[in-house]
């Protein structure tokens, strides 16, 4: 019989490795198509088109610039960080990566998302959904190092989970937008509104719903 759980738990976790990873690297590709499309430094592409009365604030633009081209390197570090065998066979690769995602969100990108932050779209509404989302981003990284310093590999893993789903953000971000403006006619004030909580919401309603999961499976398997 627990031979049996384990070889199910093995195919389980082959399966999830498989589903997290073609999903990472469609959120990659979207997000290096995206940002090419800034690395000419026009102000007439993507949403620079929306943000055309603060191309004039050094501030607000060094932030944008910022935030684009350093969040690929947060969403490529999923790359390592939710693989067992790299957790097995290659745990200096993951401390590694894992520093690198740490430090590049709670020094760069939090920064940089703040400034976006008070300067959105969408009035008040859309600025503390973002504030919001940018603030739970750095908490959430912030617990993950401080759970792997005392050594509490559980919690560790669970608060990563929760960044990372923020991190996933930039995409769903904009996956809502183009589902909200193709099925329902909705100005463009209130869309932005809307996508601003959609962005990061249910992911991290996912994200729970992850770690209950695998906690639960984790505990039956343990029992037997």
């Amino acid at each position: 019989m627990k031979e049996k759980s384990g070889y199910l738990k093995i195919i389980g976790q082959v399966l999830l490795s498989f589903i997290v990873y073609l999903l990472l690297c469609a959120a990659t590709f979207l997000m290096l198509r995206t940002i090419m499309g800034y690395a000419s430094f026009r102000d007439d592409v993507g949403f620079l088109l929306l943000k055309q009365d603060y191309l004039d604030n050094k501030v607000w633009k060094a932030a944008f610039y910022i935030h684009v081209f350093s969040a690929i390197v947060a969403l490529l570090a999923g790359f390592t960080q939710f693989s067992g065998q790299v957790l097995q066979e290659r745990r200096q690769l993951h401390r590694v990566a894992g520093r690198v995602y740490a430090w590049n969100i709670m020094l760069i990108n939090f920064p940089a998302g703040l400034i976006m932050a008070v300067y959105a779209n969408g009035l008040l509404p859309s600025k503390i959904a973002f504030v919001i989302l940018d603030c739970l981003w750095c908490w959430f990284t912030w617990q993950g190092v401080a759970a792997a310093k005392r050594g509490d590999i559980p919690a560790h893993r669970r608060f990563m989970i929760r960044s990372y789903a923020l991190t996933l953000s930039a995409i769903t971000l904009r996956t809502w937008k183009e589902i909200l403006s193709h099925s329902f006619d909705i100005d463009p004030l209130t869309l932005y509104m809307i996508d601003a909580w959609l962005g990061f919401v249910p992911n991290l309603l996912l994200a729970e719903g992850w770690i209950y999961l695998t906690s639960r499976a984790n505990k039956r398997l343990t029992s037997l």
